[in-house]
């Protein structure tokens, strides 16, 4: 069993210090990535990624399947939820371990071991062990705040990084709650999807009690990732034998056709200052030398987008899920949604975006929200509201995308229900409303949210820089 201490109030803000770094090889762009909050399962790109799944690391799929317990709401067996949880997560640890081992044998390279002692922290189940071994391997990963870059870690980083996010989840959630959570997500799929994971529970909660279970094996991939070489070659690793992956010459294209994309914009903004605005909100682009240099979310999400695009044409006989991160609004226009999730590319002919299947949407988050809410053990877990929250906001997201405007109105007052505090609930329901000519009223609730919820500061300004109705921001507090 994994044994645990709560996190402490500064443990909780390193892991909100991460920074990603992204580099355009032989172009001379520098993309500097955006501060996640709790989203480090974003590692950095050294450039256009080398060529996934190559034959010197593949490691055959079945490698990871080793499953021993089934999907389930409950647990039902003499075995406590605490158990089960913490028997996963060695049983995951151990099969990272394999596969770090496979990985190191192909190339002819020993696994490091300091990397062998974090996977024997994680198969002895002790958390704080955990911790400190990882935050040892961290420091020289090359992808956090002040972190050096160990080139003998790339190899491995990446099955530690899946082995240690399964193991903070496990920490942070109610074990019976994450139990629900992983359930609902891999009970929404069908046989043959895959699964893109986005929030660092949306990726490693699935893909713990995916990989740790009997039944079907999903590809589960996160689009945060995307643009970092050494998780392209992990993705090749586990999954090149079931999917087409993405190549050096897929991500250098992304790379070049979002900086070209980049520069034109703040060309013309330079030249047209009185004109609307083509930078995004939360994309700070600069000339230097001639150069386009970019930093913020919306840079770094732009790019993970076009590769996800990429990834799903090269292989359009596979049906995609997403739970996202951070809005990918260009995936909108023909997903559905399903469940807590959206299914990509999943309206036709006979699957169009209906009435119906908007308000049945809304009865999802309906009954999920009175469920959570209504169970103390969820109630006290400030992880569990927030991940459904922000669940209930991607849905209300694309409702509104469909201007389904009354049950996306709807869905982001269940999202603030469940996360009084949430700012992308708040934010996306006061674009609802000022769209619908009820400025006024949007404007006071983000007023009001500002007064009770300082330390969203920061978020908030986010939001009043993409919704120019929200007018002046209100004075500092003393």
């Amino acid at each position: 069993m994994l044994t645990s201490s709560k996190s402490t109030p500064a443990e909780q803000s390193r892991r909100r210090s991460r920074w990603l770094w992204l580099l355009l090889a032989g172009c001379g762009l520098v993309v500097l990535i955006f501060r996640s909050p709790r989203r480090h399962d974003s590692p950095p790109a050294t450039g256009p990624a080398s060529a996934a799944g190559s034959g010197e690391t593949r490691v055959h799929a079945t490698a990871r399947r080793a499953g021993s317990s089934t999907h389930s709401l409950r647990s039902n067996s003499a075995a406590t939820a605490q158990e089960i949880v913490a028997s996963k997560v060695v049983q995951f640890g151990r099969n990272r371990r394999e596969i770090a081992q496979a990985i190191g044998k192909r190339a002819n390279r020993a696994v490091p071991p300091e990397v062998e002692k974090f996977f024997d922290a994680v198969e002895a189940g002790q958390w704080e062990e955990i911790k400190t071994e990882f935050d040892a391997l961290a420091k020289r990963s090359g992808q956090y705040d002040h972190s050096t870059h160990s080139p003998d870690l790339d190899l491995f980083w990446p099955a530690v990084l899946d082995a240690y996010g399964v193991a903070e989840q496990a920490h942070l959630w109610p074990a019976q709650k994450l139990l629900d959570y992983g359930a609902a997500v891999i009970g929404s799929l069908r046989p043959g999807m895959v699964y893109i994971g986005g929030s660092d529970n949306g990726r490693w909660i699935p893909e713990l009690l995916n990989d740790a279970s009997e039944g079907e094996q999903h590809i589960i991939v996160t689009q945060n990732a995307l643009a970092d070489a050494r998780y392209l070659d992990y993705v090749g690793t586990l999954y090149g034998d079931r999917m087409v992956t993405l190549t050096q010459e897929d991500s250098q294209r992304a790379f070049q056709e979002y900086m070209a994309d980049a520069q034109k914009r703040l060309e013309h903004d330079q030249k047209f200052p009185n004109e609307p605005k083509q930078v995004r909100p939360g994309e700070d682009i600069r000339a230097v030398d001639g150069k386009a240099q970019v930093s913020g979310q919306a840079a770094v999400m732009a790019i993970n987008e076009k590769l996800l695009q990429t990834l799903m044409a090269k292989n359009p006989g596979l049906p995609f899920t997403l739970q996202e991160s951070f809005p990918l609004k260009g995936t909108y226009a023909d997903a559905l949604p399903l469940g807590p999730l959206m299914e990509l590319h999943g309206q036709d002919g006979q699957n169009p975006f209906t009435v119906e299947r908007a308000a049945q949407s809304l009865d999802y988050w309906r009954n999920t929200a009175q469920q959570i809410l209504s169970d103390p053990e969820a109630t006290v877990s400030p992880d569990v509201l927030k991940s459904y929250s922000h669940d209930a906001v991607s849905t209300a997201h694309l409702l509104a995308a469909h201007s389904f405007d009354t049950e996306a109105e709807q869905a982001y007052r269940l999202a603030t229900q469940l996360w009084p505090s949430n700012p992308e609930s708040v934010g996306g329901l006061a674009e609802i409303l000022a769209s619908g000519g009820r400025e006024d009223e949007a404007r006071r609730m983000l007023e009001d949210f500002a007064r009770k919820y300082p330390d969203q500061r920061k978020d908030l300004e986010r939001i009043r820089a993409a919704w120019q109705f929200i007018g002046p921001s209100p004075a500092p507090q003393p």
